[in-house]
């Protein structure tokens, strides 16, 4: 999945790839946060904004043969089309993303490109929607088959007839999670003001009910367009958190797939913010691992509140093929968890979990290289492992990275005559031996070296 984005932010123009472990580092104020949520919107709003081509002839026909087949290999060779579709309206609402004005974004625009082969056709596909009024939908899709059958079952309905544009939605809706849901991943989101979120939560709610209540007592207010008009103020990552929050409660309930099948890999986690995160009585308690003394959020520890939305991800919703985005993960960490964190991201990667990340954090980036380094395995790579503590399912392959460096580059711009330097994404190399070359950390170590060298020696 390849982005490109012109006219975002700081940004003129960028191009990135997703991959199973994405990484944009930079300096400050260079667009990697507006790249971000730019991704993270469209991965929330692709399904109500991608139409594939299915014709109102072939529900027709549906209506009247009760079955029909429909041919996915030309729904598949028309992608660009649809996805093209799907962003020119994603950009129209660009502004409703970033809550923002209209006028701010009005040359923006987002694209996104899906290869050739990102379909897999070799697995089956099998779903019933049942509907009293009119029958039941099915669909079947055979392995190795780009045929989609489906079939109106309609023996126990009134015999209503199904309205042309409904079965045409509930139709599109099914092709489309069949081409594009395994490519497009269901997406979290932790943005960078999660820390306040978390130990403001009650506080939120608290203002919503009141101001509800308010609103109840005044007859010359829309409520719903109101709450609208408030609610969307923030940036649709940090709602979103807002409402994740908010259900805490409710999805301590739930186990993810790491609950059932890696709980090794969630300890990890516990033993990065040194507990466990439970919910006792309706509240939310940071449990310590040392002693088991329970804690509120507001008695907690900066880096337990800056991770509670992961670990509730993690521990609780989290389905295999999702993609993580996490806005700065080093926020209140000390180095040394950091570079848990580093391992941690290496290993839900190799459990099928994506994970994008934006960072400032060297020691991160620096933990990735070990993990990539130690994966080309060598006579004494084993030994460092053992002493160093590393285990098999933290080792990371170079071919799942993708690391993208937002920095200034010179670029020849159409209709110019001379290059301009501009906002932009420049992709790093990565070494299979080496792991990521960024120099921009380099320079800013090298040179405190530097000086504090001549500071000890008195100069060169």
């Amino acid at each position: 999945m390849k982005i490109h984005v012109q006219n975002l932010g700081p940004l003129k123009e960028a191009d990135f790839e997703v991959g199973d472990l994405t990484i944009i580092c930079g300096k400050n104020n260079t667009g990697k946060t507006y790249a971000t949520y730019a991704l993270y919107g469209f991965l929330k709003t692709w399904k109500d904004l991608m139409h594939v081509g299915i014709g109102l002839p072939e529900i027709e026909e549906l209506l009247k043969q009760d079955t029909i087949r429909i041919d996915l290999d030309r729904i598949w060779k028309e992608r660009k089309k649809s996805i093209d579709g799907a962003c020119k309206r994603y950009n129209g609402i660009l502004h409703r993303v970033f809550a923002s004005e209209e006028k701010k974004f009005k040359e923006s625009e987002f694209h996104l490109q899906i290869g050739s082969d990102a379909w897999d056709p070799s697995e089956s596909f099998s779903k019933t929607l049942a509907n009293k009024s009119y029958g039941n939908l099915k669909f079947q899709k055979e392995p190795n088959s780009s045929v989609l059958d489906v079939f109106l079952l309609r023996e126990e309905t009134n015999g209503k007839q199904p309205p042309l544009v409904v079965l045409k939605e509930l139709i599109e809706r099914q092709v489309e999670e069949l081409l594009f849901a395994k490519i497009l991943p269901d997406v979290f989101v932790a943005s960078a003001e999660r820390t306040g979120v978390a130990i403001f939560r009650k506080d939120l709610d608290f203002a919503r009910n009141r101001m509800l209540d308010q609103l109840g007592e005044k007859q010359d207010i829309d409520p719903f367009e109101f709450l609208n008009r408030v609610y969307t103020s923030y940036a649709l990552p940090v709602r979103d958190n807002v409402d994740f929050d908010r259900n805490l409660e409710d999805l301590f309930k739930q186990d993810s797939y790491l609950e059932k099948d890696h709980p090794d890999i969630l300890k990890k986690f516990s033993d990065i913010i040194g507990g466990t995160y439970k919910v006792v009585k309706g509240s939310i308690y940071f449990s310590l691992k040392q002693g088991g003394k329970r804690l509120l959020m507001n008695e907690s520890s900066s880096a337990v509140r800056s991770l509670l939305d992961v670990g509730f991800y993690l521990r609780h919703c989290a389905e295999k093929g999702d993609l993580l985005i996490i806005d700065e993960p080093e926020l209140n960490l000390h180095p040394e968890n950091q570079c848990r964190l580093a391992r941690l991201f290496a290993c839900l990667v190799n459990v099928g979990l994506k994970v994008f990340i934006t960072t400032h954090s060297d020691y991160i980036v620096k933990e990735l290289n070990t993990l990539v380094m130690l994966s080309n395995k060598q006579r004494h790579t084993g030994e460092i492992m053992a002493e160093y503590g590393y285990q098999a399912n933290e080792l990371l392959d170079a071919d799942r990275l993708r690391v993208f460096i937002a920095d200034r580059k010179p670029i020849l711009l159409e209709g110019k005559t001379r290059k301009t330097r501009i906002d932009t994404f420049v992709p790093a190399e990565i070494d299979h031996e080496l792991g990521i070359k960024l120099s921009s950390f380099d320079e800013v170590i090298n040179r405190m070296n530097k000086l504090q060298d001549e500071i000890i020696w008195g100069g060169s």
